[in-house]
């Protein structure tokens, strides 16, 4: 089918109707927070069933259901950071470790933004470069390398008590990879972490906890392009629907990944992107996907 742009932003999700959009939010709140990326599975999916790409507007805005299914799972983490850190900041008390992982956390996400300003034109442009199969295949592929090199050397020890400013810088930075679509924000900063020695139940956590900001500014950015584009009450409303069953599916994507990191490792996840990868390669060579 058909792109659909609004004013040069891609705007596809409008046309498929609540019922493929809810699916599809099914399928963006699973993959956004597991290790396996989002954005392959929004663009495999509806190649599979012959649907319209939601495009990369709908993928940005689904930051949001990942927002509200983080802060849900980890609220006793959330609730500690943010109260504690302002009665740290209150009482001057700039040793606080809340007050500190709070600081770090805000530090970590200076890279992203930056290079999420700078690429944003090219990020959410119809017909993006960087949204094409052969990037996000190629991009599946290293990053199951990388992660399984993690599982690998990983001491898997550490805590996000034993956390330092620099491990959050340089999740931080790692998490600027997950503006290559196939990348995966989960999956570039779980990998970072679990680099870094932590234990694979905290190396989620620490990613989740880090990632927040950058979460929370992607979405609201991305309805701030959506208003700017006049998207209409049908296309606002389709986006509501998918960002209501994405949520619920991103909380449980969330419980299901720590489970499977306290009792087994990240290898499932590994060996699943690596297989995803070389399925888009695949059918970018003999045109199964357009």
């Amino acid at each position: 089918m058909a792109d659909v742009c609004t004013q040069g932003l891609d705007t596809g999700f409008v046309g498929l109707g609540y019922a493929k959009v809810a699916f599809l939010g099914v399928v963006q709140g699973i993959t956004e927070l597991l290790p396996i990326s989002s954005t392959a599975h929004m663009r495999i999916v509806p190649a599979v069933l012959g649907w319209q790409d939601p495009g990369s507007a709908f993928s940005a805005a689904m930051q949001l259901a990942a927002l509200a299914a983080v802060v849900s799972y980890f609220w006793g983490d959330v609730r500690d950071i943010l109260f504690g850190s302002v009665d740290a900041l209150v009482r001057r008390d700039f040793a606080d470790p809340f007050f500190r992982l709070a600081l770090w956390i805000i530090l970590a996400t200076i890279p992203i933004v930056i290079a999420g300003v700078a690429l944003s034109g090219t990020l959410n442009a119809c017909n993006s470069p960087l949204r094409t199969l052969s990037v996000i295949g190629w991009a599946c592929i290293a990053m199951a390398v990388l992660l399984g090199l993690a599982e690998i050397y990983a001491r898997h020890k550490r805590t996000v008590g034993d956390a330092t400013l620099t491990d959050a810088l340089l999740v931080g930075i790692a998490q600027v990879g997950a503006l290559i679509p196939g990348v995966s924000r989960s999956g570039s900063t779980l990998t970072a972490a679990l680099g870094l020695g932590f234990a694979r139940p905290e190396a989620a956590r620490f990613s989740f906890l880090l990632g927040l900001p950058a979460i929370a500014l992607a979405g609201l950015k991305e309805l701030w392009e959506l208003h700017k584009v006049h998207l209409g009450a049908h296309g606002w409303s389709v986006l509501v629907v998918g960002l209501v069953v994405a949520s619920i599916s991103a909380f449980f994507a969330i419980w299901g990944l720590m489970r499977v990191l306290e009792r087994f490792s990240a290898w499932p996840f590994v060996i699943y992107r690596g297989l995803l990868g070389i399925v888009l390669l695949a059918g970018v060579v003999t045109g199964w996907f357009a």
